[in-house]
């Protein structure tokens, strides 16, 4: 029993998360650098996980990538000089949100032009049901006249 409670007890300080890490791993002069590289790492994609930021991956090349990213924050570089340096070396695929470009139209402009089209063909759907359903030709409007005069006598079988 208590071979398995230590055995948890690491495995669960072995589950640290590897923001945590970064962050204690690097020295800032200030709280709000560090906030800065924390956001820088979290808008940019990890290479070889790629559905992970930087800040979020275990990737030995994102180790490399966060301390490229802290060199150049020490060397004074904005934000955007430092996404640049990256997106020129790895291409735009290391952002999680790419230029609006025409190479990206689809990306940025896709799913809210389908969601209208959705919505304009379920309109149009239900309105030609209710218009279909109200719509009785002449022998219709008979035959119903017929079934409810019959009704009304009482000669309903």
């Amino acid at each position: 029993m208590i071979r398995a409670l230590l055995l948890a007890l690491m495995l669960l300080g072995t589950a640290m998360p590897v923001a945590a890490l970064t962050m204690d791993s690097y020295e800032f002069e200030s709280e709000a650098e560090r906030e800065r590289f924390r956001e820088l790492l979290a808008e940019l994609r990890c290479l070889v996980c790629q559905n992970e930021s930087l800040a979020d991956s275990q990737a030995d090349l994102a180790g490399d990538l966060r301390e490229q990213v802290y060199e150049q924050m020490q060397q004074g570089k904005t934000n955007g000089e430092i996404t640049e340096y990256l997106v020129a070396r790895y291409g735009d695929f290391v952002r999680y949100r790419p230029p609006v470009t025409p190479g990206t139209y689809l990306l940025w402009f896709g799913p809210p032009v389908i969601l209208l089209l959705g919505l304009f063909f379920a309109v149009r759907l239900l309105r030609g049901r209710t218009g279909q359903e109200q719509q009785l030709n002449e022998a219709q409007r008979r035959r119903a006249a017929e079934l409810l005069d019959e009704d009304d006598r009482g000669d309903g079988h």
